[in-house]
């Protein structure tokens, strides 16, 4: 059987000081990149055209945003404070490592995140002392698409060499992590599998 987590929310919290917006101007600012006056609303504006489901990178993401203002951001600028903004402290969830575990134990197992931030998946699973607890890492930056997306999990269950419908997917947002439902596999929710419950359930497998 193979088993694929959503890291944050799942098996991990990550907290942040500020809103993603206000913590990737900072960083801009501290490369002498000048931030528009209306920044949160660039940010939050879609400048990249894709299709349903696709995923662009953030420092791209941010790069247009600056551009939509008429900003320049040389040297890389964009990528590298976006990496910076996205620093988090972590903290691993009960029963998350069991959890792992145990599907480790019945199978491959992977991440499933949609994130689009370089470095960032990797980042988190190094403090949360899961950096080789898995065979594959599958993230929104690595594949291009975003979970609900049959794309994205299509991704995974290659990844693991498994059907789709094969999979197991262990999440906290049933319209997103649920996305798998739509080929055929399985969605596990933790507010009615919690972690800690989850090597019992791929028990009675």
């Amino acid at each position: 059987m193979a088993v694929s987590f959503a890291l944050f929310d799942t098996l991990v919290d990550a907290r942040y000081d500020a809103p993603a917006a206000d913590r990737v101007a900072a960083e801009l600012r501290a490369r002498d990149v000048r931030v528009p006056d209306d920044w949160t609303a660039a940010y939050r504006e879609t400048h990249i055209d894709l299709p349903e489901g696709a995923a662009a990178p953030l420092p791209a993401h941010v790069a247009r945003a600056l551009a939509s203002r008429g900003v320049d951001a040389p040297h890389n600028a964009a990528r590298r404070a976006a990496v910076a903004a996205f620093d988090p402290e972590v903290t691993l969830r009960p029963g998350a490592r069991e959890a792992v575990d145990a599907a480790r134990e019945a199978g491959p197992v992977a991440v499933c995140s949609n994130t689009t931030v370089p470095e960032l998946a990797r980042r988190v699973l190094i403090r949360a002392d899961l950096r080789d607890a898995f065979d594959a890492v599958v993230t929104g930056l690595s594949c291009g698409w975003r979970k609900p997306a049959p794309q994205m999990f299509e991704r995974v269950a290659a990844a693991l060499d498994s059907p789709p419908e094969s999979l197991v997917h262990v999440g906290s947002d049933p319209a997103t992590d649920g996305g798998l439902e739509a080929l055929g596999g399985t969605y596990v929710d933790i507010a009615e599998v919690p972690l800690t419950a989850f090597p019992a359930w791929l028990e009675g497998r």
